[in-house]
């Protein structure tokens, strides 16, 4: 199995088909594809804050569902569209307003395709991703150890959003513990959901969401290979987005 893991794009798409080229990828067809047969694989967030929310939604639910030429999990931001699609009350806030400003801008018919779509490509993918006969996981925030193989809510609360306090930082978003100082296992996971400026290697979890949409890079992670691949963002910096780990 031979994979290119793409860390959270959250709208950079130009970025996604910059990252996706110096991948080897061709796009003369309107979606990536590789020459070799490699496949993509995305740890969520696919929307949210950047400029080309729908679009980016579009083409992994082309290469996932259309084609079956790549692996998708869910983040919580793609899961807050979701609620958002099916008429659940939301805030449309925290990157969620642009991705609705986007979808407002449609026409009816639009509006009714891209929602079909993206509640196909959510509700026909998994809470995350066992691969290469158990070897590699794929998770959104991340995944214990002992989590691997359930599927209950506690779990689905630590792989959208991470191994959540319960309190709250300044700027609304949660308090997150350093799962992956703890982590032991033997099976690799790969993940996003927190800022980093470089991707952050820790006990056999790789944090590939270096920050596209804040500024920073979009990363990806070749496996078996465990190359890292990154191409900068046309975003503004925003350098207090990202979380200094130790």
């Amino acid at each position: 199995m031979k994979l290119d893991i793409i860390g959270d794009i959250h709208g950079c798409y130009a970025e996604f088909e910059h990252l996706t080229k110096e991948l080897g990828y061709d796009w003369n067809s309107g979606i990536p594809i590789h020459p070799e047969g490699r496949k993509l694989a995305f740890v969520g967030d696919l929307t949210d804050r950047g400029p080309e929310s729908l679009k980016a939604a579009e083409v992994v639910w082309k290469l996932v569902i259309k084609h079956s030429l790549a692996y998708y999990v869910p983040g919580n931001h793609c899961n807050k569209l979701y609620r958002y699609l099916l008429g659940n009350k939301v805030q449309t806030t925290h990157g969620l307003e642009t991705t609705v400003a986007e979808f407002s801008s449609l026409n009816d018919k639009d509006k009714r395709a891209f929602r079909e779509m993206f509640l196909d490509l959510y509700d026909t993918s998994p809470l995350y991703h066992v691969l290469d006969e158990g070897r590699l996981v794929i998770a959104h925030a991340g995944i214990r150890e002992d989590y691997i193989g359930k599927n209950n809510s506690k779990v689905k609360t630590f792989v959208l959003y991470g191994d959540i306090t319960g309190q709250t930082n300044p700027d609304g978003t949660p308090v997150r513990r350093d799962w992956a100082k703890k982590y032991q296992g033997k099976v690799t996971v790969v993940y996003g959901h927190t800022p980093v400026k470089q991707p952050r290697i820790v006990n056999n979890t790789y944090n590939i969401d270096t920050g596209a949409v804040f500024g920073g890079l979009l990363t990806a992670l070749r496996y078996p290979e465990m190359e890292l691949v990154s191409v900068p963002s046309s975003m503004p910096l925003a350098a207090e987005k990202f979380r200094e780990i130790e």
